[in-house]
């Protein structure tokens, strides 16, 4: 089976060989122009010009001469710097993080002579060392059944998320209890119920239009009873009107804490990182509108704009549980930020 790295890297080839190909541009050498012969005399017989004498022989370095080429080396100046600049503000990692980071990359190295690997290693370990203090995993509270509000826009990957968590953590041999929350979408609801066949999970329901905080009471008054470990409530993402669904969360956790003071125990947030920048908004957005404890980013096998998720570790701070690239159980991944650092910059291994 390959590695989730090997999938990752095949997967984020948008991002990757973007970016890669970019940095690339970026630290080349500048074209020479030639300059054109001057025009034959009208006084003159024109005579052809003299063949130019062929240029004397590089002598490549040692790894050139045993990679058949010499990668090409360029001085580290003004016009570099902003170039690379401009590349991470292209891949979405935010205006401030992007000035950072290049800024970080040239220390030490402005005024040398650089090859576009050794900008692609320097990247890497910047955006790993941003990303290194927010990569935890969901942390497994004592509390049974632990709680866990899932929040997110509509179509951001987060029914899907939820049925892949569940049947992770089922795997693990945790019993898990699957509230469909979103009682206003059909389609969530019969998703859910197809993941929770997959999974081997129950999923609680409603009818279609129904209050989704008493489906929450009713399904932690399951949980308890059963004993389960988690219970993992789907909520709706309308943002078209933020006071409504600001109330309807609020609500269920109102009404879950009569059961629970401490619940919910954790509220993931759950990103598509094809929309870029505007992810950036949507965690200022339910920050305030619920409780955020941790992200899961969908849908990097998707977009060339995987950088989202530097400027969101960078602004935020929150920490990423996990994230995903493609529509298996095993498409979800805890976040490693040095794989996901070599990734994103087109590194392999």
């Amino acid at each position: 089976m390959p590695s989730f790295f090997s999938k990752l890297r095949a997967r984020m080839t948008r991002s990757s060989d973007k970016l890669g190909e970019a940095i690339d541009t970026v630290v080349a050498p500048p074209a020479i122009e030639e300059t054109p012969p001057p025009a034959p005399s009208a006084e003159a017989p024109h005579t052809p010009p003299a063949p130019a004498p062929a240029p004397a022989p590089s002598k490549p370095g040692l790894l050139g001469r045993l990679m058949g080429r010499e990668e090409p080396r360029r001085e580290f100046d003004d016009a570099m710097l902003e170039g690379l600049e401009e590349v991470l503000i292209a891949a979405d990692m935010g205006v401030e993080t992007s000035l950072r980071v290049a800024a970080n990359i040239a220390e030490g190295r402005f005024g040398r002579r650089v090859s576009p690997t050794e900008i692609r290693e320097a990247l890497a370990a910047e955006v790993a060392r941003i990303l290194e203090p927010v990569a935890r995993p969901m942390p497994l509270l004592p509390q049974r059944p632990q709680v866990v509000l899932v929040v997110g826009v509509n179509g951001s990957g987060k029914t899907t998320t939820i049925g892949k968590l569940a049947s992770q953590f089922r795997a693990a041999g945790k019993t898990v209890v699957i509230a469909a929350g979103d009682t206003f979408r059909a389609a969530a609801v019969e998703q859910l119920q197809v993941w929770g066949q997959r999974a081997g999970v129950p999923v609680m329901t409603a009818p279609e239009g129904s209050d989704p905080a008493s489906l929450a009471y009713d399904a932690m008054t399951r949980a308890e009873a059963e004993g389960a470990d988690l219970l993992m409530i789907d909520t709706a993402g309308r943002l078209q009107n933020r006071a409504d669904l600001m109330e309807e969360l609020s609500k269920i956790v109102r009404v879950i804490r009569k059961k629970d003071p401490s619940a919910p125990h954790n509220t993931l947030l759950v990103l598509d990182a094809t929309t870029g920048q505007n992810a950036v908004a949507q965690v200022e957005i339910f920050r305030r509108i619920a409780d955020v404890s941790g992200l899961v980013m969908t849908k990097l096998d998707g977009t060339a704009r995987g950088g989202v998720l530097v400027a969101l570790a960078d602004k935020f701070g929150l920490p990423i549980h996990a994230i995903g690239v493609g529509e298996q159980i095993n498409d979800l991944s805890p976040f490693d930020p040095e794989d996901f650092a070599r990734a994103l910059v087109g590194i392999d291994g």
